[in-house]
């Protein structure tokens, strides 16, 4: 079956979805609840740093950026003594230095393109102002709460406006995006500190502080309106939105991060609800657990990063393909990324294998899929180059590999039945603002300008497309041309 398949649900009484309603009245009563002047506005402007202190480039994390993040995303403008337990330098400035505001811990983004492809793309069904190519369009614009609510608990909450929705009746236009709400505390063991931690969010990988896993991996941006590859593992952003889960984590020794969590799908009204399109959903029979095992080790200006990931799920037919039984997925990842930090830039290299092994019982009994097993592998990687600290150049360069099983029906749509596609990205990007000692309008303002090109190999198993939209892999080459601003 496409991989666009999702999800069905469950009930609101089941855990996660407490786990949320529990997280979300937290984070109520903490917006309401009076407080001395520590009513934090988003990560930089609650810092008191400029992005570069966190981000090589906007969403890519620095060392410190991690930790931020496994902290909870409570840490302030003078570092509490209970957290100086990490072995890192703080870039937070002295407290006489930090800003004195009590914005809002609020955010925006949005993101405006222009899409060109080699050759025109179906828009049939899309919107009534598109062309079948060189369109310009609002991709996205996001709202965001982002910061600490308390010493322990923060919280990084997106909603999205998608230039294209789902529908019908109406359009849904506007989603509930990322989600990650974190507990996290210290202690230290005999002079060997640890952070322990408990998140809820709705995507497996968000949650995760490396940009090798899915949810925050690279390409950061890409066209909404170009053919892509149909096959994807799992937990290649699969239930990104669809799902809640809950998760316990710990950082040892500033090293070793150790995470489980599991998973569920919401029901059909709840996801309608958050702007989620409940026919194309996959449903988790059960809980499906998740795990994240990852070791960095810094010095210097060195950091390198090796690490492992996976999530086992059953899952039934989607809504909009009903059918009797249940599908198993087990997926494996293994990711490993090196920075090193220059007088001025950045160098990163990243990389990502995924495994997955497929047993489909539900799709072969419905029709879906002849293989009752079987496999899916893709491998990813980047290098990238970011210059500058007022504003920075970024240069990144990439391939991409997705093979698997053959299977005459589940990738009926290609003439060799298989789900392989490859090729490689180039990007080139200005970042107008990074450094610490930010212009007057940072925090509050920033904006990228990005030039990106993919080029295939391989779309969908061979030189014809998987809707039969073009001739051969190269018809699906995409020139993208955005302005990506936040503030």
């Amino acid at each position: 079956m496409p991989r666009e398949n999702r999800s069905r649900g469950f009930d609101l009484a089941c855990l996660p979805n407490r786990a949320l309603l529990v997280a979300i009245a937290i984070f109520v009563l903490e917006l309401i609840i009076p407080r001395q002047a520590s009513a934090l506005p988003s990560f930089a402007r609650q810092t008191g740093l400029g992005c570069g202190a966190c981000h090589t480039e906007f969403p890519q994390l620095t060392p410190f950026g991690r930790r931020f993040k496994i902290l909870g995303y409570t840490l302030g403008r003078s570092v509490p003594e209970d957290k100086r337990v990490l072995g890192y330098n703080s870039p937070f400035p002295s407290k006489d230095q930090a800003p004195s505001d009590t914005w809002l811990p609020l955010s925006a983004q949005a993101i405006a393109s222009f899409t060109h492809t080699a050759t025109g793309q179906d828009t049939a069904g899309s919107a009534p102002y598109l062309k079948s190519n060189d369109n310009v369009e609002l991709q996205t614009a996001s709202l965001f709460y982002g910061g600490a609510i308390t010493d322990h608990i923060g919280a990084f909450i997106q909603g999205t406006y998608n230039a294209q929705g789902f529908g019908p009746p109406a359009a849904h236009l506007f989603t509930w995006d990322n989600l990650d709400i974190r507990y996290a505390n210290t202690l230290d063991l005999g002079g060997m500190p640890l952070v322990y931690g408990v998140t809820v969010n709705n995507n497996p990988t968000v949650q995760d502080p490396w940009n090798t896993t899915p949810a925050w991996g690279y390409p950061f941006t890409t066209s909404n309106l170009a053919n892509t590859p149909a096959a994807k593992t799992l937990i290649d952003q699969t239930f990104a939105a669809q799902v809640l889960g809950i998760g316990a984590y710990s950082f040892i020794n500033d090293q070793l991060y150790l995470e489980l969590a599991g998973y569920q799908t919401l029901n059909p009204g709840a996801l309608n609800s958050l702007g989620v399109n409940p026919e194309n959903t996959l449903p988790i029979n059960g809980v499906a657990p998740y795990f994240r095992a990852a070791f960095e080790q810094q010095w210097g200006r060195h950091s390198l990063e090796l690490g492992t990931f996976g999530l086992i799920a059953e899952t039934g037919l989607p809504l909009a393909t009903p059918g009797a039984g249940t599908n198993r997925f087990t997926d494996i990842g293994l990711d490993s990324q090196y920075q090193y930090r220059g007088d001025g830039y950045w160098v990163t290299l990243r990389s990502t294998y995924l495994h997955e092994n497929q047993s489909l019982g539900a799709s072969v009994a419905n029709g879906l899929a002849a293989n009752l097993n079987n496999t899916l592998n893709t491998f990813r990687t980047q290098a990238s180059l970011s210059y500058g600290t007022d504003g920075k150049v970024i240069l990144t360069g990439g391939y991409f590999n997705t093979w698997g099983s053959s299977d005459a029906i589940l990738y009926g749509g290609n003439r060799t039945f298989s789900p392989n596609s490859d090729g490689f990205i180039g990007e080139i990007a200005y970042q107008f603002f990074g450094k610490n000692n930010a212009p007057k309008l940072w925090p509050w303002f920033n904006a990228r300008v990005g030039l990106q090109y993919i080029a295939y190999n391989k779309f969908n198993g061979a030189s014809t497309n998987f809707d039969g939209n073009g001739t051969n892999a190269r018809d699906n080459n995409t020139l993208l041309l955005y302005l990506w601003t936040t503030f």
